[in-house]
């Protein structure tokens, strides 16, 4: 009697690969990328005030920061992949809700759509590290930055405009996307990760390190460039959409400047190159000095919105840059041994840089119109390009050419947060 053959794919899980990563990361980008100039519009449409979206985002950073660490504990109890398949649908119901407009229906959406992005992107990283070898972490984050460009670049102005087409229309569009990403992670069958035989010591708190973090000058820097790099690109996310429409420059300016910002993530290889061929002191030291020196003129030349548009979106080349370099302080001052603590604590910056920008542009509302929010941000970054003069001028030099994207990943001006990566 014939048998028929149980194909291959379905008696196996298929091997988690670079590509297969990279396709989840390029579906998360094509639905955080098509909201992520319409929330700040539709919130200050909502609120009428610019203080008032402040204090929410503010509120729903600190949300951030618990779910992210709660997500460790809940996977004590919860499998890996019902936390990520949660996560997926908590994307999609907040974009629905959104749907419904007014500030408790968009407040309660952001705060589902920001929940929904820091526990998805803890699994994703558990994930990488569980499937990808050290060797191909860099080709792994260069494949995430190539699938993920298109819906960073497109995505923004493309949300803008939609949302005068058909209000709806990008809150649908990004629920159907976080929809393949869950299809996507689906077929991947990644599972709970990798079997790892039980140790008979409890895991490290990586609380635990926080001392030995502090007492590492080298460190603390590294995450102090990593947190004033983050609140540069909130400003820039959440600020700009807002100055342009009290200028009257309508709600299309914003998305179209987070397009083009997010269009240069395709230079980072030529800035790469251009690093290597100084040093990452010299590196930072620019990115710093001039994104803050455009911040500050943006600031002083408010009375001519154009020319603050075009300082900030310049200033956004100069945050791209330091993307590609104000990473690798960190990771070449990090002792192999502690890398895993550690990075658990540097990546807290995405959640600190969400609390600490809308919380002091909050303080600055109260006293001073718009442009003193670029003003401190500018002093900010300044501040970083004063600090970074302690680098050692050849850090990384015999190094960077070999690993300089395989331990800290050059985030896109959407993700985050700063809003993203």
């Amino acid at each position: 009697m014939h048998q028929r053959r149980i194909p291959e794919w379905l008696r196996h899980a298929p091997a988690p690969s670079v590509r297969g990563f990279a396709l989840l990361a390029g579906a998360e980008a094509m639905a955080r990328g098509i909201l992520i100039s319409v929330f700040p519009l539709e919130m200050y449409t909502a609120l009428q005030d610019a203080s008032l979206v402040s204090e929410v985002y503010f509120m729903v950073g600190l949300l951030s920061l618990v779910v992210g660490l709660m997500v460790p504990f809940i996977g004590r109890f919860v499998a890996r992949r019902w936390i990520y398949v949660a996560g997926a649908l908590m994307f999609a119901g907040g974009a629905l809700l959104a749907i419904l407009g007014g500030g408790a229906a968009m407040i309660a959406a952001l705060a589902l759509i920001t929940s929904a992005t820091v526990t998805t992107f803890v699994c994703f990283n558990a994930y990488v590290l569980d499937y990808v070898a050290k060797a191909d972490l860099g080709r792994c984050e260069t494949s995430r930055m190539f699938y993920s460009a298109l819906g960073w670049t497109i995505g923004p102005f493309l949300g803008v405009v939609l949302l005068g087409w058909w209000r709806p229309l990008p809150f649908v569009i990004a629920a159907l996307a976080s929809g393949l990403m869950l299809a996507v992670f689906l077929y991947m069958r990644l599972g709970n990760g990798r079997l790892i035989t039980k140790s008979h010591r409890a895991p490290a708190n990586p609380l635990a390190f926080l001392p030995r973090f502090l007492s590492q000058r080298r460190l603390v820097a590294g995450w102090l460039f990593a947190v004033i790099r983050s609140c540069g690109w909130w400003i820039y996310i959440v600020y700009l959409p807002i100055f342009a429409l009290e200028r009257g420059f309508g709600e299309e300016l914003g998305g179209l400047m987070l397009s083009f910002s997010n269009g240069m993530l395709f230079l980072t290889p030529f800035m790469l190159r251009w690093m290597q061929q100084r040093s990452i002191r010299h590196a930072v030291r620019v990115g710093f000095l001039l994104a803050g020196g455009l911040f500050f003129l943006a600031a002083a030349l408010s009375g001519l919105p154009w020319v603050t548009v075009l300082a900030l979106a310049s200033a956004s080349f100069f945050l791209i840059l330091l993307d590609v370099s104000g990473g690798l302080p960190f990771l070449l001052a990090v002792k192999p041994s502690e890398r895993t603590e550690m990075s658990a604590i540097y990546a807290s910056y995405r959640d600190v840089s969400g609390i600490l920008t809308p919380g002091v542009s909050w303080l600055v509302l109260l006293v001073a119109p718009m442009p003193g929010i670029f003003a401190v941000g500018g002093l900010a970054l300044l501040g970083a390009w004063g600090l970074a003069r302690k680098l050692h001028p050849r850090l990384g030099r015999a190094r960077v050419a070999l690993e300089p994207l395989s331990g800290v990943a050059v985030s896109s001006p959407g993700s985050g947060a700063g809003l993203a990566s």
